[in-house]
């Protein structure tokens, strides 16, 4: 099965009214757990790699572990960069082997977003990679000691249904974040999505939409989010907190304890449990099974499954002839904007 990219994924997706979850990679040990979990749930995943949290991993180094690790389940996996901010960690990525990459110019003026997100889908759609970018602006990201610190939206900076159209007409990208209650990490008070606006872009918008900020949202609100065009939740913090919540109760229980490796496991069956429930609340389970016919080829293997829908376009990219490419494109792109 291997690697997918994320418009293929996704488009099966909204098709079948249900979402994918997105879950981050700040450590080796959430590569095989997440991965676990999806295929014991027989549930696609997205595996991700978010640009802040590039001080805890070395993205070179970390994508092949995430790469093998794919290729050996019969699952598909979609290798994804979570919230790029510059078109030089894009092609970084892309050049590591990830499969779709996500560019958020949602902190600049409309024009300058359009333009970066442009310049970022000429490059990425030339090797087949899918693009995220966003529109509005999810705020609330924390890491490190910051992180428990809890947000609440702004509706000034809610994403606006016809700035949307325009976004994802122009950009021609293929996953499209929106901000409409939601944030990173914890939440200040209560969640409170805006769904009237959710159900407006989602007719104004073709490409599926991506909520941010899962974590403390509740099982019905993901629902309802999922019925109105949610295709992709990205989950992190609620899975983190978890695990090291375990690992308190963990040592609480037995204070003479000494290995560390005990210790960690058992954050990460913590994590592997929460990150399962996500699975069935999101309505991926169970999608990689005959009768659901799910079927994503690629140039490795296949798990057997066969749906007419899909052609044989989802394949495991390998990048060992990618420089070239990348550089022509970007080249010609400077020609073309020479005061960019």
């Amino acid at each position: 099965m291997a690697l997918i990219n994320l418009k293929d994924l996704l488009k099966h997706a909204q098709e079948n009214k249900y979402a994918v979850g997105a879950f981050n990679i700040t450590n080796l040990g959430f590569i095989d757990t997440i991965i676990d979990a999806a295929v014991q749930q027989r549930s696609p995943v997205i595996l991700q790699v978010a640009e802040v949290h590039l001080r805890y991993v070395n993205l070179e180094e970390i994508a092949p572990v995430i790469i093998s690790a794919a290729k050996k389940v019969d699952i598909p996996v979609c290798f994804h960069l979570d919230h790029g901010v510059s078109l030089q960690t894009v092609v970084r990525a892309i050049r590591a082997g990830f499969t779709s990459v996500m560019i958020d110019g949602s902190a600049h003026p409309l024009e300058e977003n359009i333009t970066l997100t442009k310049e970022v889908v000429r490059v990425a759609k030339s090797v087949n990679v899918s693009v995220e970018a966003e529109i509005g602006h999810v705020g609330g990201e924390a890491i490190g000691e910051v992180a428990p610190t809890a947000h609440s939206a702004s509706k000034e900076t809610f994403t606006k249904v016809d700035e949307a159209a325009r976004f994802a007409g122009e950009t021609g990208i293929d996953a499209l974040a929106i901000a409409i209650g939601n944030v990173h990490g914890f939440y200040k008070g209560e969640p409170n999505l805006d769904f009237e606006r959710l159900a407006q872009i989602r007719s104004a918008v073709n490409v599926p939409l991506v909520l941010h900020g899962g974590s403390g949202i509740h099982d019905d609100d993901f629902r309802k989010a999922i019925s109105l065009g949610v295709c992709k939740i990205n989950f992190y913090t609620e899975m983190s907190a978890g695990g090291v919540s375990r690992i308190r109760q963990y040592l609480t229980d037995k204070p003479e304890v000494t290995s560390l490796p005990d210790v960690i496991n058992r954050g990460f069956e913590e994590v592997k449990k929460i990150v399962m429930g996500r699975m069935e609340v999101f309505g991926s389970k169970d999608m990689c099974t005959p009768d659901k016919t799910l079927c994503l080829s690629c140039s490795d293997r296949t798990c057997g499954f066969i749906d007419p829908k899909f052609t044989p376009g989802a394949k495991t990219i390998l990048y060992t002839d990618l420089v070239d490419e990348i550089t022509k494109v970007v080249i010609s792109s400077m020609k073309d904007n020479p005061s960019g």
